[in-house]
């Protein structure tokens, strides 16, 4: 089973044939599920979806009518009451579970990714293959509906990067002339992407024809003057200059693609680094750091290989290399939950035997090399209850201050940041810590650090309400993302505006919906990020949260553990009160322990001070409210920029009467 939403949203059987799915309701609800990515999407919101103006009395009933005809449809071999396994329902909605393949837009979404990891020629083939994909403009009929609209547009997007990629890998394998005429189409079609307009006069200079590549240049920046007022970015102005005076990169054979200078530059360094060798390893955790940044894949791959450097360089004996090679990982880190525990034990283990290991000597480069080791170790202990992290992080923040080394004062504020959290309230001290950041890094260069500033300041603007502030840190990140390639910071901007609409919107059940749409479409900015330490369980939460803020009971799962991820102890005495089991949540209460000490805290607390009240516990109540009260200005939960249960002062207040009883 197939599905196609690259033009009209088709269905096709195993055979290739087009499956009827009837009329234009029907597809829309396959085109609703399949914009949703496998996830449930709730009866309330596809009513929503479907009659954007006024729902009729049987709208629930239609969709489930819809939704058996669908059934029908794409299971027609399926046993009458035996369970569908594609279109199921799930808690309040239904999910459509295709394969990874089974979706055009999914298989062109990863042959675009994939295309930037092969050589020219392959990825030529693999982009004119998923081009070949588009039947039309995505979702072709629902062009007008608000829940196709940013899928639409990103895809579009997609697109035409794919278009320019296909363009940029032609002129590395094929004669430059051939790109022209489809560059040339390009450019007037979408006459804003600069990129489009550089690849044409790239082209054309290599086809022989440079007085037309310059005309291309000067035509590009006289329509991004007159119709933009802007001047032409940095890549058209060096290509200009580049032309004019006749750049050797610029011919093809001297130039090669970066694919080609990556695989010349490896062959080379392979050649003159023998194995084994200290430098070999060094350059490894380099490239791992670098790697990092690139979210995804290459997150996961970085954090491996890294411990895997680590253990190679404790081989050695040597307590300064290996020191160097941990230092050396100096990745910005915004989310206090470690992705991988187990490595991250593994590391601050390494580190703290380099650090016993060292010479005593207080050189500058000791000096240096302790206080990354440090930092390390007050990153990669984020979250935890004891003393070590934040000692570890003041100690490399001293030592970086007496160095003057503006790098290792940006890493070391990194673990400060991430040892920040000892009680609730801290979030002006973040604040400071980020305008640090920023201001040092803007001084000295530190582009990656510069964005984690801006992060950590939106996150702490949030805890106070200020979303105007925070606004304007979420676009200085995704500026600085975009010009630098930082894909994950569209991750923490992008639940930023859903944390944004859900505090702004109505408290009424009614803007449930669009709340909840927003939530599930930053959900899926999680997919292929690599951060599982972010991903698990945080969907859910963020529902959760929405929910008990607008007085709707908590869902009901089966799975608890799996649903709620790590945040499953402080749900499961608010879902027992739910449910009217007194008793099983004061048990659960009884047992419930401090939360992590990470951007969630306050949240942690606040759902656990709802249960409080619910089950009549005194003595949780009582830990509630001594936890919460530094925090009684804020709002919980904002300050991770992802999700809240609204002011603490009312969770306080409401535990007030329960905590005066104990007392009494």
């Amino acid at each position: 089973m197939r599905f196609g939403v690259l033009g009209p949203v088709t269905a096709w059987d195993d055979a290739g044939d087009t499956i009827d799915v009837k009329g234009p309701r029907h597809r829309a609800v396959l085109a609703r599920l399949i914009v949703a990515r496998r996830r449930v999407v709730p009866v309330e919101l596809l009513v929503a979806d479907l009659w954007e103006d006024d729902p009729p009395g049987g709208a629930v009933g239609a969709v489930r009518t819809f939704v058996a005809a669908l059934r029908r449809a794409l299971e027609p071999e399926r046993p009458p009451r035996a369970a569908p396994r594609l279109l199921v329902t799930e808690g309040p909605g239904y999910a459509l579970r295709a394969e990874a393949d089974a979706v055009d837009a999914w298989r062109f979404e990863r042959a675009v990714a994939d295309s930037g990891t092969l050589p020219p020629r392959e990825a030529l083939a693999r982009l004119e293959e998923a081009l070949g994909w588009w039947r039309g403009p995505a979702y072709a009929e629902f062009a007008g509906q608000d829940w196709a609209r940013a899928e639409r547009s990103r895809l579009a997007e997609l697109r035409l990067q794919a278009v320019e990629r296909r363009a940029e890998a032609r002129l590395a394998v094929r004669p430059a002339a051939e790109a022209v005429p489809d560059l040339d189409a390009h450019v007037a079609e979408h006459p804003w992407r600069e990129d489009g307009w550089r690849l044409l006069a790239l082209a054309l200079y290599r086809a022989g024809r440079q007085g037309d590549a310059l005309a291309v240049l000067r035509r590009a920046r006289a329509l991004l003057v007159k119709e933009l007022g802007v001047d032409p970015g940095p890549a058209l102005r060096r290509l200009e200059s580049d032309i004019l005076r006749q750049a050797p990169h610029l011919d093809p054979a001297a130039s090669g693609t970066a694919d080609t200078v990556w695989a010349r530059a490896a062959a080379a360094y392979d050649r003159s680094a023998p194995p084994g060798a200290r430098a070999r390893l060094e350059s490894t955790v380099t490239l791992m750091r670098d790697l990092a940044v690139t979210g995804g894949a290459g997150l996961e791959a970085a954090g491996r290989h890294r411990v895997a450097a680590v253990a190679a360089a404790e081989e050695l004996g040597d307590a300064e290399l290996t020191a160097r090679v941990i230092g050396a990982f100096d990745v910005p880190a915004i989310w206090t939950r470690s992705d991988d525990p187990a490595q991250a034990a593994l590391v601050v283990a390494a580190a703290e035997r380099a650090l016993a290991a060292l010479p005593p000597d207080g050189t500058r480069a000791r000096k240096a090399t302790r206080a990354r080791l440090l930092a390390a170790i007050g990153l990669e202990t984020r979250g935890g209850h004891g003393p070590r992290g934040p000692e570890a992080a003041r100690l490399a923040e001293r030592l970086a201050r007496d160095l003057d080394d503006p790098a290792l004062l940006a890493f070391a504020l990194n673990a400060v940041f991430m040892q920040s959290f000892g009680r609730a309230g801290l979030s002006g001290r973040r604040d400071a810590v980020g305008a640090e950041l920023i201001t040092l890094s803007q001084r000295h260069g530190l582009v990656t650090f510069e964005v984690l500033g801006h992060l950590v300041r939106l996150q702490s603007r949030c805890a106070v309400g200020d979303f105007a502030g925070a606004g304007g840190h979420a676009a200085a990140a995704e500026r600085l993302a975009e010009r630098h390639e930082r894909p994950l910071v569209e991750v923490f901007t992008g639940w930023y505006r859903a944390l944004r609409l859900d505090w702004t919107s109505s408290p009424a059940a009614g803007a449930f919906a669009r709340v909840e749409a927003a939530y599930r479409e930053a959900a899926g900015l999680l997919d292929g990020s690599g951060m599982p330490g972010l991903e698990r369980g945080l969907p859910a939460l963020a529902l959760l949260c929405a929910r008990v803020r607008r007085g709707l009971p908590p869902p009901q799962v089966q799975d608890a553990e799996g649903h709620w991820g790590p945040y499953e102890p402080w749900i499961r005495p608010l879902t027992l009160a739910a449910q009217s089991r007194e008793e099983e949540a004061a048990a659960a209460l009884d047992e419930v322990p401090d939360p992590p000490r990470d951007l969630l805290l306050e949240a942690m607390w606040c759902l656990v001070a709802r249960a409080a009240v619910a089950a009549g516990h005194r003595e949780a109540a009582r830990r509630a409210r001594d936890a919460l009260a530094p925090a009684a200005g804020e709002l919980a939960g904002a300050g991770s920029g992802l999700l809240t249960l609204g002011p603490v002062a009312d969770h306080l207040a409401a535990l007030t009467p329960l905590v005066r009883r104990a007392s009494g």
